[in-house]
């Protein structure tokens, strides 16, 4: 009975031990009309995040109603006193080219995608802009869009 509780105890602690906080930033911009319009500027303040050469990922999580596979997104990075030091287009795949089915985990009609952006953010940068380059106003569907920064 003690090396069956040893044994319990043991594996308990290997568990919480492997729980580890991957990220130094994340945070969501939601879009309250599920509406990403070509005028709304999703801004990320890093002012407090230290840049190291850190994988950076896109997040969106979006529904059923959006009517692309795919998003391309400006993503603008500024330094403390906002001048852009990088300006970079980005296409964000969204569902499967093949299947058509959504990309990332999703609940109900609304799906989470992440996926890393193709290059590395700057390390001086201190602000991160988002825009949407769709060719359209609108873009109904779009719930939120997320900026995550790994160690």
């Amino acid at each position: 009975m003690n090396r069956v509780l040893i044994f319990l105890i043991a594996l308990m602690g290997l568990g919480i031990s492997s729980c580890s906080d991957d990220r130094v930033f994340e945070e969501f911009k939601a879009l309250p009309t599920q509406n990403w319009a070509m005028e709304d500027s999703l801004h990320f303040d890093l002012s407090t995040v230290q840049l190291q050469g850190n994988q950076s990922l896109i997040a969106f999580r979006f529904n059923e109603e959006y009517a692309f596979s795919n998003c391309y997104v400006r993503v603008l990075s500024q330094d403390s006193t906002g001048t852009i030091i990088e300006n970079k287009l980005i296409n964000v795949p969204l569902f499967d080219s093949k299947t058509g089915e959504p990309l990332g985990d999703g609940f109900g009609s609304t799906y989470t995608f992440y996926d890393s952006l193709p290059f590395q953010l700057p390390n001086n940068t201190k602000k991160v802009t988002l825009l949407q380059y769709m060719r359209q106003n609108q873009l109904p569907g779009i719930e939120a869009v997320g900026l995550k920064i790994l160690k």
